[in-house]
């Protein structure tokens, strides 16, 4: 008897009826609850032999590398992609989205660019037991800031607390998260840190403010300029990863 947690290359291959040549060296792992705009996005964005098996995921070309994209939401939905992919062969892991703010020094704009997640996740204890900190990959962290320092993009550096109850963080949790040194929290990057840990693949996260929580600010507070800030934010994100996906 072969279960999931058994299955080969060769045995995902076969299952999702995949090609050889549709294996992306890199994928995008994007954690946000509505889904539509972001795959009409990178359906625009990865032409040629497109290969687009389920409503969250596409696999296509761009500048002659093969990408996948994926909309995810929480470390579960995140597993089903990277773990299948990571398995395959794809190289790099690269995990977009959204945190809520921890620190007093960030601003809307500021892409955060992951070091490390707190494994709050529910999944990434699976990947890595024992463990309560996973890391991004050096050197994708390193090119991701001197790409932003090129273009002039904001940017700040440090780790996420990831976490699998969005609708359960309370004023005295999120302080607390704060005062352990964590820049935002989010919902899937440890999941995709770990998998690419157990895996020996790379990983790196790059992240749109979305709430600045640890000053009370939420979705449905915050001002209705930020809109704009964020459409742009996300912009200069997907121009990184693909970048980082030619580079490496």
């Amino acid at each position: 008897m072969k279960l999931y947690g058994d299955y080969t290359k060769e045995d995902w291959m076969k299952n999702l009826g995949m090609k050889e040549a549709y294996i992306p060296g890199t994928f995008i792992i994007h954690g946000e609850y509505e889904h539509e705009e972001n795959m009409e996005t990178w359906k625009k964005l990865l032409t040629k032999e497109q290969w687009h098996p389920t409503w969250n995921l596409v696999v296509g070309e761009h500048n002659n590398q093969q990408i996948g994209f994926a909309n995810v939401f929480g470390g579960p939905s995140a597993s089903m992609v990277a773990h299948r992919f990571a398995l395959m062969g794809t190289e790099n892991l690269i995990q977009t989205g959204y945190y809520g703010g921890l620190s007093l020094d960030i601003e809307y704009g500021d892409i955060l660019i992951v070091t490390g997640a707190y494994m709050e996740d529910g999944v990434s204890q699976w990947y890595a037991p024992g463990e309560t900190m996973v890391y991004a990959n050096s050197e994708l962290v390193c090119a991701a800031i001197d790409y932003c320092e090129e273009k002039g993009y904001r940017y700040v550096t440090g780790s996420v607390f990831s976490t699998s109850a969005m609708l359960m963080e309370t004023a005295e949790l999120v302080k607390s998260w704060s005062q352990d040194g964590h820049i935002g929290v989010d919902m899937e990057t440890a999941t995709t840190f770990a998998i690419a840990r157990k895996f020996n693949r790379k990983s790196i996260g790059l992240l749109n403010l979305s709430d600045h929580i640890i000053e009370g600010d939420t979705f449905y507070s915050r001002a209705k300029h930020i809109d704009d800030v964020m459409d742009e934010t996300d912009r200069r994100i997907r121009e990184i990863s693909l970048y980082l996906a030619e580079k490496f």
